[in-house]
């Protein structure tokens, strides 16, 4: 089975406006829809249009985590959130008009009692499982969560996936994730250089792998990605054509699409277009990535 991890949901309202937002007035709006998502959430729904089930875990609060959670269980995705008793989770306004202004809110606090309980659903997990970490982590959680639960659950044959940034990445890279997904820029950040070539980038990639990353998809937006494998061996590709709408979710439809590819095939190579292709897919629509659309760029890569 594979699990996602979302700490912090959220409901992105998405307000759509002709012409610009005006401070101070009343503004009308053109359109309006609710996604229903983080990070973790995005990954599970991508993976369930791709045939692949999950659970979601996480933690939510008030009316509207209800409503984040009934939206994950009808995309037929299995939810084992945690409900808070206290405040309410997030709702993100991003108005999109002649320029996009995004207010993301705070989210509620979560207390010792669900950080425990979350620990106790991820013990639960046994080998073979996969274990999806994405996302930065609330306040109200320990910096060092991501390292508590991969300490917890290594040497039991589970795989981990990882897609975050600085030290919340490279501080768990010694329980040898079988897959981070820095782009470029992260990365360098992490090894402390400015990467602009690939032999840079790749150069880059083998250093994490030094210190324990097993398999590194690196995104590099309109460039592409590349991909160094746990042989060391690089994959390289570009992306596919079209027209970008949206890139809220498509790192996290890239890693569902990866992690799908390989789940059914064993295959770096498919896994890498698969992922490509998702992540695109998301890219070039209003929403997260539909199967349809995933593998009509499937088959262009």
């Amino acid at each position: 089975m594979i699990y996602t991890v979302t700490f912090n949901p959220a409901i992105d309202y998405v307000v759509r406006m002709d012409g610009d937002l005006l401070p101070g007035m009343t503004n009308r709006s053109v359109s309006e829809e609710c996604y229903y998502g983080g990070k973790g959430i995005n990954v599970s729904m991508v993976l369930s249009e791709l045939g692949q089930k999950s659970t979601a875990l996480g933690f939510v609060a008030g009316f509207t985590g209800r409503a984040i959670d009934e939206a994950v269980r009808q995309a037929g995705i299995d939810s084992e959130f945690i409900m808070l008793k206290d405040g309410l989770s997030r709702i993100n306004v991003k108005l999109k008009a002649t320029e996009e202004t995004e207010i993301n809110a705070q989210g509620p606090k979560i207390d010792e009692a669900s950080q425990k309980a979350l620990f106790g659903k991820l013990s639960k997990l046994k080998e073979g499982d996969v274990l999806i970490l994405a996302g930065s982590i609330p306040n109200s959680l320990p910096d060092d969560v991501y390292e508590k639960i991969l300490s917890m659950l290594q040497g039991r044959g589970i795989e981990f996936v990882v897609d975050a940034t600085k030290d919340l990445l490279k501080n768990v890279l010694k329980y040898h994730p079988f897959l981070i997904k820095p782009n470029n820029f992260e990365l360098g950040e992490i090894i402390g250089k400015t990467l602009t070539t690939d032999d840079e980038i790749y150069e880059g990639a083998l250093e994490l792998q030094k210190l324990g990353a097993r398999n590194v998809l690196i995104s590099m937006a309109a460039d592409g990605a590349m991909l160094v494998d746990e042989t060391g061996k690089k994959y390289r590709i570009g992306v596919p054509k079209g027209k970008v709408r949206n890139s809220v979710g498509a790192g996290d439809s890239m890693v569902a699409g990866f992690v799908a590819g390989y789940m059914k095939t064993g295959d770096y190579d498919t896994a890498l277009k698969m992922g490509t292709a998702a992540g695109s897919a998301t890219a070039f629509s209003d929403g997260l990535a539909k199967a349809v659309d995933i593998e009509k760029l499937f088959k262009s890569l």
